[in-house]
């Protein structure tokens, strides 16, 4: 499994953003601008927390097996790939997220005299904000899952059995 770029989720954070941008332009030069939901930064906060605690959960089971606690309950290998998995999504889905409404903010920030543009403004800077913390949880528990490098393989040394 391959890890996350940054440069991957800035990117599609940067091309959402501008399209978004565009967009909003264009939808808002013909009729009324679609809102942006109360409930997506609660959303993406949630989601965060989802990926902060599995990663906290997974990195004390880990702990307890290295030092050896007789108690440890062991994590299942794919259970960890799972959790990966579903962080890689989610840092992919929260960066595509993330730039459509910061585009849409940045959009609504040339009216920010009106209250409710100002409301939807903010609620996009909130969303970006929860779309950071949900690709920081997820780079977290990528490497939280992250196995150990072989030494055999980096040395060149024969492995032994």
């Amino acid at each position: 499994m391959r890890e996350l770029r940054i440069r991957l989720l800035a990117g599609v954070f940067a091309v959402a953003g501008v399209l978004s941008w565009a967009g909003a332009r264009l939808w808002n030069s013909v009729g009324t601008l679609p809102s942006v939901p109360l409930a997506a930064p609660i959303v993406l906060a949630l989601i965060a927390v989802v990926l902060t605690a599995t990663a906290l959960s997974i990195r004390a089971r880990l702990n307890a097996q290295r030092e050896r606690d007789p108690e440890a309950k062991g994590v299942d290998p794919l259970m960890a790939a799972r959790a990966v998995v579903f962080g890689q999504a989610s840092a992919l889905v929260a960066a595509l997220v993330s730039g459509m409404y910061g585009g849409t903010g940045v959009f609504l920030l040339e009216s920010l005299d009106i209250p409710a543009r100002r409301d939807q403004a903010i609620y996009a800077g909130f969303s970006v904000l929860a779309g950071i913390a949900v690709i920081a949880a997820a780079i977290f528990l990528e490497r939280v899952c992250k196995l150990p490098e072989d030494d055999d393989r980096n040395t060149g040394a024969p492995s032994t059995a």
